[in-house]
């Protein structure tokens, strides 16, 4: 029978390492924790461990697996809070869907480097600068889960979810992750009780890796097509549906530019 046991740690390990250096990022294996802890590239090793650093754990299949060469990653960031104990800050990367080991390991090499750039890069940062270009304001929730943009653009941004708005999210659910994690954004209509009204306006990916910036000029110009419509477009169907009534799937509402 194939085995499914875990693939050499050492030779995984290298792998990862490898990914880390190539990505400029300073990285060590501990073989007791059996973990890698990531720290931006000026850190000595000896004070890793003082200052804010990653952890990053995966798991991959032996050679004889019919899932051999498919990885999983987490990565997640912390800081001390009073030795020994340690708070952890963020989750940096999470890998969507099992690939090769390989791909992984740079992906999540690409996601911590982010991490430590100053300013850290978001995928809400480029949406945002994406709806710029159009004019367009979206607010944040305060919690770093979604965006909302109110039809009408005077709406006062602490009034924008008493009304009817898009929401705009990743799967993850979050929009501060940075843009190497991201898996594509996912837009809706809300009613003014904030309920989500039909199908998503816009939805990017099957849960994989979505490439950020593509996908925030593509959401972005899907919104601005939906705001800047004529009144012929907004019909009155998504404030009946929560009565019981359908929307219309012939409604002009669902046009792509």
């Amino acid at each position: 029978m194939p085995s499914i046991t875990a693939a050499p740690v050492s030779a995984s390990a290298d792998a990862v390492l490898s990914a880390l250096t190539a990505a400029g990022v300073g990285a060590y294996f501990d073989p007791e924790e059996r973990v890698i802890f990531a720290h931006p590239a000026a850190v000595a090793q000896d004070s890793v461990l003082h200052g804010e650093h990653i952890m990053l754990r995966w798991s991959a299949f032996g050679p004889d697996s019919p899932h051999q060469d498919r990885a999983r990653f987490e990565a997640t960031a912390w800081i001390p809070d009073g030795r020994p104990d340690f708070h952890q800050v963020g989750t940096v990367y999470t890998t969507p869907v099992r690939r090769a080991l390989t791909a992984e390991a740079e992906q999540c090499a690409r996601a911590v480097d982010e991490w430590f750039s100053s300013p850290r890069p978001t995928a809400g940062a480029l949406l945002l600068g994406a709806l710029a270009e159009y004019g367009i304001r979206a607010d944040s929730d305060d919690v770093g889960m979604s965006y909302a943009v109110a039809f009408d653009p005077e709406t006062p941004s602490w009034n924008v979810r008493s009304g009817f708005h898009l929401s705009v999210g990743d799967r993850d659910p979050s929009v501060d992750h940075v843009p190497a994690s991201h898996t594509g954004w996912t837009v809706f209509v809300h009613d003014d009780q904030g309920e989500p009204i039909g199908d998503p306006l816009y939805i990017a990916g099957s849960g994989g890796l979505v490439d950020c910036a593509g996908d925030s000029a593509a959401v972005a110009a899907v919104i601005a097509d939906f705001l800047s419509a004529p009144v012929s477009r907004h019909c009155d169907c998504y404030s009946q549906e929560r009565y019981g009534r359908r929307h219309d799937r012939e409604c002009n509402r669902y046009r792509r530019p």
